[in-house]
């Protein structure tokens, strides 16, 4: 079964209040819970990203919608991927980008 990366753009960042945070803890954590095995990496938040250009020149910031988090899921097909991110809580003010990954794992033997 292929493996799909969930890339996290957008969002509000993470909430000061507390009780907020818990609130929105819960709701990803549910969402790992309803996906169960499904979830081959949980991933996590990234911080300060880098863009190196080919012409070796480096800027802050990721670009011009830098990627926030992501999480790898394991599915049948890219729209079952799709359809599992449905209810994902990070739609709640952002967007996530769900790209297949290619096993480029030598064959064995």
């Amino acid at each position: 079964m292929p493996n799909y990366l969930y890339s996290y753009h957008g969002g509000g960042g993470m909430p000061d209040d507390p009780e907020v945070v818990e609130k929105v803890m819960g709701l990803w954590m549910a969402w790992y819970d309803r996906m169960g095995d499904a979830v081959v990496d949980a991933g996590s938040p990234v911080a300060m990203a880098r863009t190196v250009d080919p012409d070796g020149s480096v800027s802050d910031g990721g670009g011009a919608n830098p990627v926030n988090g992501y999480t790898v899921i394991s599915a049948d097909d890219l729209d079952a991927a799709v359809i599992a991110a449905q209810d994902h809580p990070h739609l709640r003010d952002g967007s996530i980008e769900i790209s297949e990954l290619i096993d480029m794992s030598p064959p064995e033997g």
